[in-house]
């Protein structure tokens, strides 16, 4: 896992409570440095796998670049992603030209109101035309999907049925307290 910036435009209930503070952002270190400590560690692990995260990865400008030169480190034979999925419609075609082999999407509930008040504001729209933009530049698409009790009745079967309409890998993840 290479977390790539800390930033990320939700704020979701999970990650960041209600009423916490921002944390203190902080300057993403450059592509050379992350490019030559990836390639010092496959050089002395057996690193064949590199998974980008955040905050959310897709806010870093120069991803796709980031992307091609990692798949070029010696040793390293799949880059993927961890995403909210929010900004993924504009950037799947560029991520899977760089050499992107696949996305994993964050997918709560399908339910417009629930989603937004999960990423404060977030827009559900725009991660399914991402998820969409991902499969159609032939990115393999896994969803995570986090259990809530309050909601899971409702969320469960609707993700389950659209992962299953989709063709989609599907994860189910223990809300941590």
């Amino acid at each position: 896992r290479l977390s790539v910036t800390d930033r990320c435009d939700l704020s979701c209930a999970y990650c960041r409570p209600p009423g916490a503070p921002r944390p203190a952002r902080l300057a993403p270190l450059p592509s050379d440095e992350l490019v030559e400590l990836v390639g010092w560690l496959a050089a002395r692990l057996p690193i064949g796998r590199v998974k980008l995260t955040g905050g959310e990865p897709l806010l870093r400008h120069d991803l796709p670049d980031l992307v091609r030169r990692l798949r070029d480190v010696e040793g390293i034979a799949e880059i993927s992603l961890t995403t909210n999925g929010t900004h993924l419609a504009r950037c799947a075609a560029a991520l899977a030209a760089a050499g992107l082999a696949r996305v994993n999407v964050s997918l709560d509930t399908l339910d417009p109101g629930r989603f937004a008040e999960l990423t404060g504001g977030g827009r559900i729209e725009r991660v399914l035309k991402g998820i969409a933009a991902a499969r159609r530049a032939g990115l393999q698409v896994k969803l995570n999907a986090v259990l809530r009790a309050s909601s899971w009745g409702e969320d469960v079967p609707a993700v389950l049925d659209y992962a299953a309409r989709n063709r989609l890998e599907l994860r189910f993840i223990e809300l941590m307290r």
